[in-house]
């Protein structure tokens, strides 16, 4: 981050907040804030310019490492996670490594329409040893789009926060004390429980089909590597992690 960056966000942080005398700070993250401050779903406004601008450079891509990720950032912010979850399936050994047919399968699997051709070029790219494999967790590093060192720290400082078990994973039982769903609408109306209104939550950082609950690192940073392209600077991105995290 620049230092012109670095002193807008100094300034924004240390500004003077309005307050009522009397009220308790609460601890809590209440959901709808943090709804109202980080993306959502695929209707949310950032989403929405993920896929537009993702599906725009599309047509003048030609590397295929870059026609994959845009392909994948063309569904949206969980476009990426989806690749992953396909590709960690397929891992039935735990190897974390996969083998040319393994590869170009878990491609098509996912729905991305990348050729054979480009398909075979990016296996061999990574199978920089030609042992006829490749590195699971090395790819998918690879296929995240592109972000700064402060803004894996700061990815990494939300992560942190929700994971309250340090498990590695945060579920409903981490957030559950974290946040407040006592505003939210489903829950005021009685239409859904609060685990229920967690558990969704949590599935914002899932793909369709496949959310279990459990968010892991990786889905949060590629969810969040997403959005952020969508956002070009640094500072901003900063705040609205803040905002939305209370970190």
């Amino acid at each position: 981050m620049s230092s012109a960056s670095m002193a807008a966000c100094f300034n924004y942080e240390n500004s003077p907040k309005q307050t009522n005398k009397g009220d308790k700070k609460d601890n809590n993250l209440n959901i709808m804030d943090a709804a109202m401050h980080r993306p959502q779903s695929a209707s949310s406004r950032q989403d929405e310019e993920l896929m537009q601008k993702s599906t725009r450079a599309l047509s003048s891509t030609t590397d295929p490492l870059e026609k994959l990720r845009l392909m994948c950032l063309s569904r949206g912010a969980v476009g990426i996670l989806g690749l992953g979850r396909v590709f960690r399936r397929m891992d039935d050994d735990g190897s974390k490594q996969l083998n040319k047919d393994e590869f170009i399968n878990g491609i098509r699997k996912s729905g991305v329409e990348l050729s054979n051709e480009d398909a075979e070029e990016l296996f061999e790219r990574f199978d920089t040893d030609k042992s006829g494999s490749v590195s699971l967790d090395e790819f998918l590093m690879k296929i995240r789009p592109p972000m700064s060192e402060s803004r894996r720290a700061i990815i990494e400082q939300a992560f942190k926060k929700l994971d309250k078990s340090g498990d590695g994973l945060i579920t409903v039982a981490d957030i559950r004390n974290v946040y407040s769903v006592n505003s939210h609408p489903r829950y005021m109306s009685g239409e859904e429980t609060a685990d229920q209104v967690l558990t969704k939550f949590l599935g914002n950082f899932e793909t369709e089909g496949t959310a279990d609950g459990r968010v892991t690192l990786e889905e949060f940073m590629n969810y969040y590597s997403a959005i952020g392209v969508s956002i070009d600077n640094d500072c901003y991105f900063d705040l609205m992690m803040r905002q939305a995290y209370k970190l």
